[in-house]
């Protein structure tokens, strides 16, 4: 465990000023993105309104992700990552002091779609930014702190936003509606600190000191739109395939033990907490893995592993049982994540990095948003044992597609040879 611990230490301390940079601000802007997320649908029922416009908002501000992240990646590639991100952030953050304080329904769904859209600037530019600053041996330990400290932060921001509101209206004798209208003010300012350090990043990202080897069609530095984009295809593909898996069930987990199991509110947001704590643990195991069989079968490994667990939370009727399936499926599945941005931004020619993480972004966010409704549809119809097993064992079998896809695609041709 102390070597484990001073190989991380070490890793961190290697990293270059504007990973250190870039990652302190996202945790400032995740804290406050996880206050504001977490209270702004309590906001919304405090106004009075209707369950319809929690709905539209979650809709608009999906809808405006997924329009400008193609757009957001070219212009990323176009005028460089820093200023990107600074124009979003802080566009962003106009848009979550605006929405602390709207009343009225159309003035909130707008505003909920232009948070949508700025943030998708920031959102499409980070993954190839720190990619830009760091060498490739030391991307899979890169990624995995970052998606790892984002998963805490966001933890984080989710508790501190109902203390807060709580503290508003003991303490300070609030209305409910009042406290949480501040307790969004105080997610804003966090998110509004996490733009400084933004500013000192520089916008020149240092010149690589190793390169990528690789066995596929397409050499790291070959700057060709076609041969990026049969990358870029692959890529997205296999994300298309997980992003409709994980639409059928991930937004559907609070309701699968509420209607299956009957569990209280705190019992779900506990299990749902120790499920990110359990990811951003599993996120730093990921390059172990790595180390001992290579990227691509590190990736392969996690998505295939979390599959029984899937299974076992799809039939079981203990809720036990469906809690431990749930964590380790999670903890398993997201623990891929850093693994396969390190291996898409190593074969991703520098001039594409962008586009390339916005088109995998934008077909993951399609996926998702396609299968909600057929979840619903199949509880509806199949009640709420049979009904979620269907969804989940159909998300099985995508997983396991998109494992072979990998594998048939990406392992068998060597993509990343460590």
């Amino acid at each position: 465990m102390k070597s484990w611990l001073l190989e991380w230490k070490t890793n961190i301390l290697s990293f270059n000023r504007n990973i250190k940079l870039f990652m302190l601000a996202n945790v400032l802007i995740q804290i406050g993105m996880g206050v504001f997320m977490v209270m702004y649908n309590l906001y919304i029922k405090e106004l009075g309104m209707p369950e319809t416009v929690n709905g539209k908002v979650i809709s608009m501000t999906a809808t405006a992700s997924a329009i400008a992240l193609i757009p957001a990646g070219f212009l990323s590639d176009k005028l460089g990552r820093k200023w990107i991100i600074v124009a979003g952030a802080l566009f962003g953050a106009v848009t979550l002091y605006y929405r602390s304080f709207a009343v009225l329904e159309s003035p909130l769904v707008t505003a909920a779609f232009f948070t949508g859209l700025f943030m998708a600037f920031v959102q499409v530019s980070g993954v190839p930014l720190l990619a830009e600053n760091s060498k490739p041996s030391e991307r899979v330990h890169m990624f995995s702190i970052y998606f790892a400290l984002m998963t805490v932060a966001n933890v984080i921001g989710s508790l501190l936003g109902g203390v807060v509101s709580d503290v508003f209206q003991v303490f300070l004798s609030m209305e409910a509606v009042d406290a949480i209208r501040w307790s969004l003010v105080f997610g804003a300012i966090l998110f509004t600190a996490g733009i400084l350090p933004l500013f000192k990043l520089s916008n020149k990202p240092p010149a690589p000191s190793e390169k990528v080897e690789t066995r596929i069609d397409i050499e790291p530095d070959e700057p060709g739109l076609k041969r990026n984009l049969i990358v870029i295809f692959h890529f997205s593909f296999a994300s298309l395939l997980i992003g409709l898996g994980s639409g059928l069930v991930v937004p559907y987990l609070n309701l699968y033990f509420a209607n299956r199991f009957d569990a209280s509110n705190t019992y779900i947001g506990l299990v749902l907490s120790l499920g990110s704590a359990m990811t951003a643990v599993a996120m730093l195991i990921g390059p172990m893995l790595v180390r001992r069989v290579g990227k691509v079968k590190a990736l392969i490994i996690f998505q295939v592993l979390s599959i029984p667990f899937l299974i076992l939370t799809a039939y079981t009727t203990s809720l036990l049982l469906a809690s431990l399936g749930f964590l380790l499926r999670q903890a398993l599945m997201n623990a891929g994540n850093p693994i396969q941005s390190a291996i898409a931004m190593e074969v991703v020619h520098d001039k594409y990095k962008g586009l390339a993480n916005s088109v995998n972004q934008m077909v993951f966010n399609v996926g998702w948003a396609t299968m909600g409704p057929v979840a619903a549809a199949l509880v509806i119809a199949f009640g709420s044992y049979w009904g979620y097993a269907y969804a989940f064992t159909i998300t099985a079998a995508l997983y396991i597609v998109s494992s072979a896809y990998y594998y048939f695609i990406f392992g068998r041709r060597k993509l990343s040879e460590e």
